[in-house]
């Protein structure tokens, strides 16, 4: 990552969520809460799809690897953001600091270009069932994915190298609970203005990218239901989208809101709601989105159960 001689101030403070004692006891414990929750629901999911051979198909594929990005992602911001809740100790190395945020940036667009692959999976499934099994063949699923982790691999490592040329020589405390970039970029004393452009550019390729595949999927897969004939095939057929448009719409609105907009119009209140919706809430929603709407996962979770309870009558 280079030297960090660049600066005169010796680590970060993390200004959390709550000055006040009692709220951030509160807030401990409905986030040690939210992170037990997000561990149990996508660990489990991950568990379902690997035992289960009827969920051996590229839309679990996807999902379990979904389960995974959102199983690090909360596991690189909630255990730090716990710890300044639990104690007075609020400070972060540089290198912490920095590692946070490449972790951070790295699973956030990787999650990005897998939930592309997703919506493209979806449309193949409706749109051209036929040539499903051929298209969406095991070599194609992995290709996708492993494209979605070099693409946050080589963005998230851009972001790094360009905040690591910035100058943090007054304030060295950050307004957030996590090492994000725009209130990092704030604290620099020199011009930001190259590394804003590259941050919006990178971030605004991928919105845009994400967006338009997932876009031009879903006019196309709403255009085939309404081609069919039958209320209960629509329904399936619909049925089938509409958690993964839930989880792209929550996602998409709230990390948009944050991070397409210059440093300036950073505000404490509302980009900590909306980093704290994106980092802990929706990797716990996600899991409850996927498996309540779902049939399938529903009966794979009860044939484990049902497994497990005969293993222990046999005992």
């Amino acid at each position: 990552m280079g030297s960090w001689n660049n600066t005169n101030v010796p680590g970060f403070i993390l200004m959390g969520l709550a000055d006040c004692e009692e709220i951030r006891r509160v807030l401990f414990m409905l986030f040690l809460l939210t992170y037990l929750i997000t561990l149990l629901g996508n660990a489990g999911m991950i568990l379902i799809i690997f035992l289960n051979l009827q969920l051996h198909t590229p839309m679990y594929f996807f999902l379990s690897q979904l389960s995974f990005l959102d199983l690090s992602y909360s596991t690189v911001i909630t255990p730090k953001t716990l710890e300044n809740l639990l104690t007075s100790n609020k400070y972060i190395s540089f290198m912490g600091c920095f590692t946070q945020m490449y972790f951070f940036v790295f699973l956030g667009v990787t999650e990005f270009y897998l939930l592309t692959s997703m919506a493209y999976d979806r449309y193949v499934a409706i749109c051209n069932p036929l040539q499903y099994p051929v298209v969406m063949s095991v070599r194609f699923c992995c290709a996708l994915v492993t494209v979605a982790y070099m693409t946050g691999f080589t963005n998230s490592l851009v972001n790094v190298l360009f905040m690591n040329t910035l100058h943090f020589c007054s304030s060295n405390v950050i307004h957030h609970f996590f090492c994000d970039t725009t209130p990092v970029l704030a604290l620099s004393c020199t011009d930001t203005h190259d590394t804003e452009i590259m941050i919006f550019i990178l971030f605004g390729f991928t919105v845009m990218v994400s967006l338009l595949t997932i876009s031009v999927s879903y006019v196309s897969i709403l255009s085939t239901i309404l081609k069919i004939n039958s209320a209960s095939g629509k329904h399936k057929a619909f049925s089938t989208c509409a958690s993964h448009l839930l989880g792209v719409t929550i996602f998409y609105s709230t990390t948009i809101f944050t991070y397409l907009k210059p440093k300036k119009s950073y505000s404490l209140g509302k980009d900590q709601v909306a980093s704290v919706f994106y980092t802990m809430m929706i990797p716990m929603l996600n899991p409850i989105i996927y498996s309540l709407r779902n049939k399938e996962v529903k009966n794979a979770l009860i044939r484990v159960m049902q497994k497990r309870e005969g293993s222990r009558q046999l005992k």
